[in-house]
């Protein structure tokens, strides 16, 4: 069971995610984040992944649908606490702190 707790803090909306994110528990975050997103015109995304014990391409896809809502409100998002194979795709921060001095608000 993937568990989606959010933040808003100084303009960035930080996700954290607990749990596996995989085929079986993908469309919990999309059905969830995206509607939050498009509605409230977040700009400005984080994922925080340290919790989280498996992605697979659903979920890395999940998360890159994610990106592209805060991108379509001309804003940008990126993951922390994210493997080195996922920074071709997304921006890596070391941890929620370093993305919220580094995010261009």
């Amino acid at each position: 069971m993937l568990k989606i707790n959010m933040e808003f803090r100084k303009g960035i909306l930080f996700v954290r995610l607990k749990g596996p994110l995989t085929r079986y528990t993908y469309r919990s975050l999309n059905d969830y984040l995206i509607p939050v997103i498009n509605d409230h015109g977040i700009k400005y995304l984080v994922y925080n992944l340290e919790a989280v014990s498996l992605i697979d391409d659903y979920g890395k896809a999940s998360l890159k649908k994610g990106v592209d809502a805060a991108r379509s409100n001309l804003g940008e998002g990126g993951l922390c606490h994210a493997q080195k194979y996922f920074k071709d795709e997304f921006n890596i921060f070391e941890n929620e702190l370093v993305a919220l001095t580094k995010m261009q608000i």
